[in-house]
C-alpha cells in the first residue's frame, strides 16, 4: 500500500485521492470481495416520486442561483472504436453530446435568468479535446466556477502481491481510472469543491455526459433542499433492458444501498436480474448538497469510504498473457449508504436516455426523437413514452467507423418502429422507413456467410 501511495504522490495525486485509494486498498487487503449477498437485502417497493416533488417548486426556484450542472465526461468511446471523448460523437442533426449540453446550459441561463455554471469531470484522456470543442461557446466560460476538473488515476495492482505494477514497455498502462466514485475525492482534491462553495454554489446536479435525458429539474432540486438530504439519487423502474444494471435495495439492518452487478455473487445473478424482485435501478443522476459533503469530509478527514469493486484484468488489456492485475473501482451512487440522510426519488424514464452502444445512438439519430428549443432530446409524443428497440449486428455496427459507413444517408425512420433487428452486413440507403417489428438480414441461409445487402429506395419501407 505504501508503495502505491508513494507512486500516487510522485504522480501529483492530492491527499484526498490518496486517502480514497488507501481506504479501497485496506478493504481489499482485509479480504473484502465487494459482494453483497441477497440475504442481506430487502427489496424496495415504493419511493417518493418526481411528480410529488412539484409541491417544492418554489423552493427549487429559489435555489437555482446556487446550483451547478456537473457532467461526468471522463470516458473515451473505446467500445465504439474511438480514441477521443465519447461526448464528441454526433448525436442529433450533426450536433455532439457536448454541443447539446452547452446549448442546454446557455438556454437555461437565458430563460431562467441565472448564472448557471457548467462543470465537467474530465479524465487525462478527454480534457484537451473537450476544452477545444467547448471553445466554440466562449460565453460558457463566463461563470464563477471552472469549466472542468480532472478525475484521478490510481495504480494497477499485481494480482498476486497487491504491489503497484511496473510496465516499462508502456508506463501509461500502469494506471487506471478509479471509477466515477472518484467524484468526491477529485472535487475536493482539485480545490473545485472549495471554489464552488466560495462562489456561493451549494447544490450540484450530476449526470453522465451521454445521458441527454438528464436536465435541470426545479421540482427535484426543491425536493433536495426541502428534505435537507446531503445526497439524492434518481431511480427509475427496471425493464428487461436493465437486468444487468445496478439496483436499489434496503439493508436488513436499516438504510438504503446501491448494488452493482459486480457486487452480486455469481450464484445469485438470476435473482439479481429479476426486475420484479428488485424494481428500481440507479440512473446515475445524482444531486449533492456541496456544503454537506464538505462538512462530512471535514469531520471524517476523507472522502466517503465507498465499497470497492475489484476489476480483474491484465496490465495490457490487449495482451492476455501480460501479468494479471487488479483495478480498484468505486461507484459514486454507493455514497447512498455512506452519507447520513441520503435519499432516493423515483423519476420517469424520460430522464434516462444514455448512449452506451451504436444501437442507442441510432434511435437518437432517428425521427423517434426530436430536438427541443431548449436543446433537449425529446421522444416523439406519438411513441407514447416508449422508444424503439434496436439490435444491430455487432460484427458490422459496433464500431463507429463501420456504423457511420452503413448509415451514410442518416438513420432510417423509426417513428413507427417497435423493434429493428439487423443480422449481417446491411447498408441503409435514403428514405428507409421501419414500421412495426422488423428483422433484416442478407439473402441466403446463413447471414454470416451471405453477401452484403444494401437497402435501396426500392425496398425502403419495412
Amino acid at each position: 500500500m505504501e508503495a502505491a501511495l508513494r507512486k500516487m504522490e510522485q504522480d501529483g495525486a492530492s491527499p484526498a485521492a490518496r486517502e480514497a485509494f488507501r481506504h479501497a486498498f485496506l478493504r481489499v487487503k482485509a479480504g473484502e470481495t465487494g459482494f453483497i449477498p441477497e440475504d442481506s437485502l430487502i427489496p424496495v417497493r415504493t419511493l417518493p416520486t418526481a411528480a410529488e416533488a412539484a409541491i417544492h417548486r418554489a423552493t427549487g426556484e429559489r435555489a437555482l442561483a446556487q446550483t451547478v450542472i456537473l457532467k461526468l465526461n471522463g470516458g473515451l468511446g473505446t467500445s465504439m472504436g474511438l480514441d477521443k471523448a465519447k461526448s464528441l460523437l454526433p448525436v442529433k442533426n450533426g450536433l455532439t453530446f457536448l454541443d447539446l449540453i452547452a446549448r442546454q446550459v446557455l438556454h437555461a441561463r437565458k430563460t431562467l435568468g441565472i448564472p448557471l455554471p457548467l462543470l465537467l469531470m474530465n479524465s487525462f484522456s478527454t480534457e484537451v479535446d473537450t476544452l477545444a470543442a467547448l471553445a466554440a461557446y466562449p460565453e460558457l466560460a463566463q461563470q464563477a466556477a471552472p469549466l472542468s476538473f480532472l478525475q484521478n488515476r490510481i495504480p494497477k495492482l499485481r494480482a498476486d502481491t497487491l504491489e503497484p505494477i511496473s510496465w516499462p514497455a508502456d508506463p501509461a498502462k500502469e494506471w487506471c481510472p478509479p471509477g466515477h466514485g472518484d467524484l468526491y475525492a477529485a472535487l475536493a482534491g482539485s480545490g473545485t469543491l472549495a471554489r464552488l462553495l466560495d462562489a456561493g454554489i451549494r447544490y450540484a446536479f450530476i449526470s453522465n455526459a451521454d445521458n441527454l435525458g438528464a436536465g435541470l429539474d426545479v421540482d427535484i432540486l426543491g425536493f433536495l433542499v426541502a428534505s435537507g438530504a446531503p445526497f439524492l439519487m434518481e431511480a427509475t423502474e427496471r425493464t428487461g433492458a436493465d437486468r444487468k444494471g445496478g439496483h436499489l435495495a434496503s439493508r436488513r439492518d436499516g438504510g438504503l444501498l446501491l448494488r452493482e452487478s459486480a457486487q452480486c455473487p455469481e450464484h445469485e445473478l438470476e435473482q439479481f436480474q429479476d426486475i420484479t424482485h428488485h424494481r428500481y435501478f440507479n440512473t446515475n443522476n445524482l444531486w449533492l448538497d456541496l456544503a454537506a459533503l464538505h462538512a462530512f469530509m471535514q469531520k471524517t478527514g476523507a472522502p466517503p469510504d465507498l465499497p470497492v469493486m475489484i476489476n480483474r484484468k491484465t496490465v495490457d488489456p490487449r495482451d492476455p498473457n501480460s501479468p494479471p492485475v487488479l483495478q480498484l473501482e468505486t461507484a459514486m451512487g454507493s455514497a447512498l449508504a455512506i452519507l447520513p440522510g441520503a435519499q432516493v426519488i423515483e423519476i420517469p424514464r424520460t430522464r434516462f436516455s444514455p448512449v452506451k452502444t451504436t444501437d442507442d445512438l441510432l434511435t437518437l439519430w432517428s425521427d423517434a426523437y426530436t430536438l427541443g428549443n431548449d436543446a433537449r432530446l425529446l421522444l416523439d409524443p406519438r411513441r407514447n413514452g416508449k422508444p424503439p428497440t434496436v439490435k444491430l449486428d455487432p460484427r458490422h455496427y459496433k464500431l463507429w467507423p463501420d456504423f457511420s459507413a452503413r448509415f451514410a444517408n442518416g438513420a432510417p425512420s423509426l417513428l413507427h418502429c417497435e423493434s429493428l433487428t439487423v443480422h449481417g452486413d446491411i447498408t441503409f440507403g435514403e428514405d428507409v422507413k421501419v414500421i412495426g417489428h422488423v428483422t433484416v438480414q442478407p439473402a441466403g441461409p446463413d447471414p454470416a456467410l451471405a453477401e452484403h445487402r444494401a437497402l435501396t429506395p426500392t425496398t425502403r419501407t419495412l
